[in-house]
Formats: structure tokens, C-alpha cells, sequence
């Protein structure tokens, strides 16, 4: 089973529409989904609208929490510092996957693992056939 850490554009993604696609990232049975207080947080200051709110509590309710403990990034990774404690948390979760939809600061990760967690677009991870086998 994968264990996937959602990036709070991801969470924010999923609550801004009630039918978004990243919804379907809920109803995987392979999957166990995790995230941090941070991103949660990040993502909810973002949202506009209560049902907006609403959908993000929602959704974080079936959400296992890891908090980032604090530390150095590896040799040869380059993060703003507000990405750092998404990174450290998806690493102390022992997620197989980051999941982000953010390019510009993780672009150069994209494809690749980090400590054994592959950083992916949510749409990539849900195309990939025979995930989570």
C-alpha cells in the first residue's frame, strides 16, 4: 500500500470545487492518505469561501498527520523555506510519495526520489497503472 503525503496545494485543490479530480485520491483502497498540520493550515488560509472550509475539514478528517521535525535538507536539494517542512514531514511520514502540484519549487524533484519518496503530480500518481501493488 502507498502512503501518499498531499502538499497543501493539493488539499487546497481538492476543497476548491466540489467536484475537483483530486477528489478521487479519497476513494483510493491502496492508498493511505497523510498530510501536516502545516500544509493544512497553508492550504485553509488560501481557501476564500466556508464551504470551501467545510470541504477541507472534510476531507482532513480521514488524513494521518506528520509534522516535519526539524532539521537539515539533504546535500543537493534546493527548497524555498516555506517548502522545507513539506518535504521533512512527507520524509518522517515514510511516504512512498510526495504528492505536489507545485513546479516551480519542486519541478526539479519531479520523477525523482528523495530518501526513497518519489515527488509526483497528483494526476501522474493517479495515472499510473497497478499502483500501490
Amino acid at each position: 500500500m502507498d502512503r501518499l503525503f498531499l502538499d497543501a496545494n493539493v488539499l487546497f485543490s481538492a476543497a476548491y470545487r466540489p467536484n475537483a479530480g483530486l477528489l478521487e485520491l479519497w476513494g483510493l483502497e491502496d492508498a493511505a492518505l497523510c498530510t501536516s498540520r502545516y500544509a493544512l493550515e497553508e492550504a485553509r488560509a488560501n481557501l476564500t469561501e466556508h464551504v470551501q472550509h467545510r470541504r477541507l475539514n472534510r476531507l482532513s478528517g480521514s488524513l494521518q498527520l506528520f509534522e516535519a521535525e526539524p532539521g537539515v535538507l539533504l546535500s543537493g536539494i534546493s527548497l524555498p523555506e516555506k517548502d522545507v517542512p513539506i518535504l521533512l514531514a512527507a520524509l518522517r511520514a515514510g511516504a512512498s510519495h510526495l504528492l505536489t502540484g507545485d513546479i516551480r519549487h519542486f519541478g526539479p524533484y519531479l520523477g525523482k526520489r528523495i530518501k526513497g519518496t518519489a515527488v509526483m503530480l497528483p494526476g501522474e500518481y493517479l495515472r499510473v497503472p497497478n499502483r500501490g501493488k
